[in-house]
This record gives C-alpha cells, sequence and structure tokens, in this order.
C-alpha cells in the first residue's frame, strides 16, 4: 500500500505511453535517476531501496542547499516516497513528502509528483504549501516522459 496523500499537497501529472514497469527502468539506478529527475536541481545521492537515502542540491538565491532524505516507500512499478527536508534539518519541525506514483492509465502510465505532508510542519502549513504549490513544475516529469518516449 502507497503513502497516504494529504489536503496539503501539490499534484503534477504526466502519461507516459509505456507500461508501469518501462517507466519503472528510470528508478532502477542512481545514473538513470539522474537523467530526469536531475532537471532544475542535481541529485547527488540516490539509493533505490527502502530505507535508503535521497538527496538533492538547488541554488536558491546564489547559495547551493542541499534537500532530500530516506526512503520510506519503494514498490516496484507503483511508487518512490521519500522524506524531503533542507539537509542538514534547517527547515520544519518534521520532513515533507516526495511521491512518484506511477498508474495503468489509457493504454499507458499516468506518472504523479505529489509533494505533500505540508499539514505536518506547524503554524505555516499553508503558506509553505502555496510557495511550492507555486515552484513545482513539470520540468521532471516532461524529461521522464522524453527519455521512455524517445
Amino acid at each position: 500500500m502507497g503513502m497516504e496523500i494529504g489536503v496539503l499537497a501539490v499534484r503534477r501529472s504526466v502519461l507516459i505511453n509505456a507500461s508501469p514497469e518501462r517507466v519503472w527502468q528510470e528508478f532502477l539506478t542512481f545514473d538513470r535517476m539522474r537523467r530526469w529527475f536531475g532537471t532544475g536541481h542535481t541529485l547527488l545521492r540516490y539509493e533505490p531501496r527502502q530505507g535508503g537515502w535521497v538527496e538533492l542540491e538547488v541554488d536558491i538565491s546564489g547559495a547551493m542547499t542541499h534537500f532530500g532524505g530516506r526512503v520510506v516507500v519503494f514498490d516496484p512499478s507503483r511508487e518512490l516516497t521519500f522524506e524531503d527536508d533542507w539537509i542538514p534539518n534547517q527547515g520544519w519541525a518534521v520532513p515533507t513528502y516526495l511521491t512518484l506514483r506511477l498508474t495503468p492509465a489509457l493504454g499507458g502510465t499516468l506518472v504523479e509528483l505529489l509533494h505533500h505532508g505540508f499539514e505536518r510542519v506547524g503554524p505555516h502549513a499553508a503558506s509553505e504549501h502555496r510557495g511550492y504549490e507555486a515552484g513545482w513544475g513539470m520540468r521532471q516529469l516532461e524529461a521522464l516522459r522524453l527519455v521512455v518516449e524517445g
């Protein structure tokens, strides 16, 4: 069973013309994941297993800042969920989560990117959610689609 998604969630999705098993191949190694998920930020570490670690780096106002966390769901061909917090913990009392969910749909795969768990971060949950809603685009999902579909 996958991670439960709360009400404050950033949701982006793309339909890819391939099976979930084919799409999941791009989640299996650091190099494959870096090709598409490392766009817009840099993938520094990716351990594709339950309990593994994901770490990324992004330029925020000229300062390279790290984020990511422990893999909490690794369900092949269905879901990858990892903790998402600033490293070292410079952010919230508890991390949010980033989920990539694959669902068979219309002869292909619906890939959803969900940044969620903002309800857990404290009194500024709504404003944090708004900020991330404005910041997430389709860059990673479109890159994944191009990698898979060619």
